[in-house]
């Protein structure tokens, strides 16, 4: 049995691609992503949504663990697997559980994230976690999240960090570039957004060594 890991980044695949479980990469592309997970075949015990995600919650700060009871969209919404979620709060008890919402596009000025947190209760948002749910609903797997907050709710994200994501999850190093040559006065927000997404990096891998082999699904 093999757990389904859907990120963003191809850093964060490599990152959650433990024994047990197969990690694909989104890079913002959500009709690619789909149509990836859609090929999959084999024997899947479950889907977790997992990876950096932006805060909703102004109470949430960066490298903080958010655990899904939900994933929702603003017309959809699926129940996280109760049992896996408890099993990942047992080794990450210091996590906050709540909703996450996922986008199709990139939540990044303040005031749309304390108005989405408003509206809809939920604690932090990203681009993939509402694939991986419709995925697990068609095919009747168990349902998890797990982000670490990569970005405070009124953190404004710079225009280079807007363009730095590549269809296959990696980084688009000539967009960055052609983005600082254009608004060079970005250079010191970039580097704030850069080191805010080391730690989270940094506390995705503890939480992996701390979950084990499938992310703390016991039907491996």
């Amino acid at each position: 049995m093999t757990v389904l890991a859907v990120t963003g980044l191809s850093k964060e695949a490599g990152i959650v691609g433990v024994a047990g479980v197969i990690a694909v990469a989104g890079g913002g592309d959500g009709d690619g992503l789909a149509a990836k997970l859609s090929a999959l075949h084999g024997d899947i015990s479950g889907v977790i949504s997992i990876g950096l995600a932006g805060a909703l919650s102004s109470h949430l700060k960066v490298g903080d663990v958010v655990i899904a009871e939900k994933i929702m969209t603003g017309a959809e919404s699926w129940d996280c697997d109760a049992g896996w979620r408890n099993r990942l709060m047992s080794r990450l008890p210091q996590a906050h559980q709540g909703t996450l919402f996922g986008s199709d596009v990139i939540i990044d000025k303040a005031d749309t994230k304390s108005g989405l947190h408003e509206a809809t209760g939920a604690l932090a948002v990203d681009m993939e976690s509402q694939i991986a749910a419709r995925f697990a609903a068609a095919r009747n797997l168990p349902l998890a999240g797990l982000r670490i907050i990569s970005d405070g709710a009124t953190h404004v994200l710079p225009p280079a960090a807007l363009v730095a994501m590549k269809p296959d999850g990696g980084i688009a190093i000539g967009r960055v570039l052609g983005s600082l040559l254009r608004k060079p006065n970005q250079v010191p927000a970039l580097i704030r957004t850069a080191r805010a997404s080391n730690k989270a990096f940094a506390e995705l891998l503890r939480c992996i060594d701390l979950c084990g082999v499938g992310i703390s699904d016991l039907d491996l």
